[in-house]
């Protein structure tokens, strides 16, 4: 597909034991397309598949069976390995195991360096990537002195400033706390919307996946529902059965449908809920 960024195609993934013949199946012939500037939520509980979909997607793991294209690259191609990791770029869960250097515009520089970018323009990146995440301010700091959640944006911004099309997010805000979490969130959406870069999101939080185009949920390597927002959450009982949460208010308006009261079941914000009521 011409539009597409990420083409998963009939992809299984196997984790085998060191020096046993057991082997888990992670993912299981799966196909995904991700478009290019679209905002993609993969949601599932823990041991779900969803952390080693997002390794396949960036080619950190090579498909056991099928094929992964990055930007119609093949992931298995290990000469062009360097070119799919800038085109797709990871942010992890815990920030202190991507933040390398002591001092933060140091840290964002890090990546461009080892592509061999000239001074100037890794300054230039640096600081745009820092204006992005809105941590202009906190340059000169040490990354250890920050919140969870600054030191999360600067993971970011190491990532922006090597300039990737599309950034997978594996549970970025899993560590943080509710503040930290709502940073990231608004940094998620405003690199999507105003930077159009592609975004797969990685997270077991529901609320995180309501402004997202795309939902996709995972259960035992496998994509059971998929769908926008308003389509998945609006099937409760579904949701509960994958042993998953929906938003805590349309878990609200779904309760307040079942006493009889006339809402819409596919409630995703409190303002939606005020009006309905």
């Amino acid at each position: 597909m011409a539009d597409a960024m990420i083409n998963i195609e009939n992809v299984t993934y196997e984790y085998s034991s060191i020096g046993e013949d057991s082997h888990l199946i992670a993912v299981k012939d799966i196909n995904i397309s991700v478009k290019k500037g679209e905002y993609l939520v993969v949601l599932g509980h823990n041991g779900s598949g969803k952390s080693t979909l997002a390794k396949l997607m960036n080619g950190l793991l090579l498909p056991t069976k099928g094929n992964v294209y990055v930007n119609n690259i093949n992931t298995k191609d290990e000469e062009k390995i360097w070119n799919i990791r800038q085109t797709a770029g990871m942010v992890f869960q815990n920030p202190d195991n991507q933040i390398v250097a002591t001092i933060v515009e140091e840290d964002v520089a890090f990546g461009p360096e080892n592509q061999g970018i000239p001074p100037l323009e890794i300054r230039e990146r640096v600081d745009k990537a820092l204006e992005i995440v809105e941590m202009t301010e906190y340059k000169k700091h040490a990354p250890h002195l920050l919140s969870g959640g600054q030191k999360q944006r600067v993971a970011i911004a190491g990532i922006l400033a090597m300039k990737p099309e599309c950034i997978i997010l594996d549970e970025p805000t899993a560590m943080l706390d509710p503040t930290g979490r709502k940073e990231i969130i608004k940094t998620i959406k405003k690199l999507n919307k105003e930077e159009e870069k592609t975004i797969v999101h990685i997270t077991h939080f529901m609320d995180e996946a309501v402004e997202a185009d795309r939902i996709m949920v995972m259960e035992q390597g496998e994509i059971v529902m998929e769908g926008r927002p308003r389509e998945i959450f609006s099937q409760v009982e579904k949701i509960k059965e994958l042993g998953l949460d929906v938003p805590q208010v349309t878990e609200l308006a779904y309760e307040l449908k079942k006493e009889g009261i006339k809402v819409p079941i596919d409630i995703l914000t409190i303002e939606e809920l005020v009006n309905a009521l």
